[in-house]
């Protein structure tokens, strides 16, 4: 038997939850992490939880954690259901936030249809998984991933420390590291999300299996050459930073055909020239150059190649060749089991799918070193995400909403026989 949600219940959630940080101006969502609307919505959301007979708490990290229980499963293992609440600047109404209410949503199914579970369910509205100061506190703290050092140094693009924003509000930063969970009281964890990319709508599919979350490497490259008048300067005696930056970008398809594969993902984001003079040769060119890929090996078969390439290029130029890396996550894999869940209840439903990676990061990829993990993906309107016009039909919305509720379902049948 499968079992339905409410969408009208769900599209009336995210309006209201987008009222938060709602900016008229640009019908863009700013709810950064630790910034008044991100606070305000997670005191409401608290208030909404609780008229749901939920036993709520907000943990030292500013986890917004909501919980059922069923008779006497008190002791149990719990199966979390979490995404986060905070956005980008100029955000859309889905991206996190679908997540949370979708889990609330299941609750609310089981508790209208006195559907009998044995094992406690938590629906976790996460904090500050945008990486307005470089991380994921949320899912870092409750997966023991965070450290002291980290947050006494964590800082926005502005300056301001995390742990300063965290006390505007009452938050003590110390009481973030002891969030974590440990991994015997914890069965599973999903995450429903929107794709963020074009992969399902151009596919025609309405169902993303999400097989893992791909590493990430990321640096911040410098090609230094010298400055020089752009009119008396003869080409073949420049050191023009950005040429070696033009010829390192046109490498970029050869370094993944050579060395990559058909889930790798190069991307200059970024790029800054100096000294910035429209009749004057560029002296430095200074770049971010983020890499991707679901293997590590290849990750490091392809940075490999891109250090090369750099250097060959700053020879070629007359420039010298400066990086740092600055991150390097690696690849997390879904569970096997929770794939299988699923992709049977995506069936069983009839609705269309495809495995598939995310090339984004997800709280869910912390939670896959402590406990079976799986993520649903439903279609982003045009690939569109991160912007004011990001959207999802509600149909889909739906559907992915069925695809959660019913695989909750059943791992909670299959826990019970012992198959986690």
């Amino acid at each position: 038997m499968t079992y339905s949600i409410n969408i009208d219940r769900v599209e009336k959630d995210l309006y209201q939850l987008a009222k938060f940080g709602f900016n008229e101006k640009d019908k863009g969502i700013y709810r950064q992490g630790f910034t008044d609307p991100d606070w305000e919505s997670r005191l409401w959301l608290m208030e909404y939880f609780e008229s749901y007979g939920l036993k709520v708490q907000m943990d030292g990290a500013g986890n917004v954690c909501a919980r059922l229980e069923p008779e006497g499963g008190e002791s149990q293992p719990t199966i979390i259901i979490a995404s986060h609440l905070d956005s980008v600047p100029a955000g859309g109404i889905f991206d996190g936030t679908l997540g949370v209410v979708a889990g609330l949503e299941c609750i609310r199914i089981i508790q209208e249809n006195n559907i009998p579970f044995r094992y406690p369910i938590e629906i976790i509205a996460t904090s500050e998984e945008e990486g307005r100061f470089g991380g994921m506190l949320g899912a870092q703290a409750l997966t023991g991933s965070l450290t002291l050092g980290w947050l006494e140094n964590a800082k926005d693009p502005t300056g301001e420390k995390i742990t300063d924003a965290m006390a505007k509000y009452g938050l003590d930063y110390h009481q973030a590291l002891h969030a974590v969970r440990a991994p015997e009281t914890i069965k599973a964890f999903l995450e429903l999300h929107i794709e963020q990319g074009p992969v399902l709508e151009a596919s025609k599919k309405t169902i993303g299996v999400v097989e893992g979350i791909s590493g990430v490497f990321k640096w911040l490259i410098k090609f230094i050459g010298k400055a020089d008048h752009a009119g008396t300067a003869p080409m073949n005696l420049r050191s023009d930073a950005f040429m070696g930056l033009a010829e390192f970008a046109h490498e970029i398809g050869r370094i993944i055909e050579e060395n990559g594969t058909d889930k790798t993902r190069l991307t200059i984001g970024r790029v800054e020239l100096k000294p910035g003079y429209a009749h004057t040769v560029p002296g430095q060119a200074e770049f971010t150059l983020v890499g991707r890929d679901m293997s590590e090996e290849v990750m490091k078969d392809v940075s490999d190649s891109c250090r090369k390439a750099l250097s060959a290029i700053a020879r070629r130029h007359r420039l010298m060749f400066e990086y740092e890396q600055m991150s390097w996550l690696e690849p997390k894999a879904c569970s096997q089991y929770v794939m299988d869940v699923i992709e049977k209840n995506t069936q069983e439903l009839g609705y269309s799918y495809q495995l598939m990676p995310s090339g984004a990061g997800h709280d869910a990829q912390f939670f896959s070193d402590i406990t079976p993990t799986g993520m649903i993906f439903i279609p982003s309107v045009g690939g569109v995400s991160h912007a004011p016009d990001e959207w999802s039909h509600w149909s889909d919305v739906e559907k992915g909403c069925n695809v959660l509720l019913n695989s909750l379902l059943t791992i909670q049948h299959d826990n019970a026989e012992g198959k986690a």
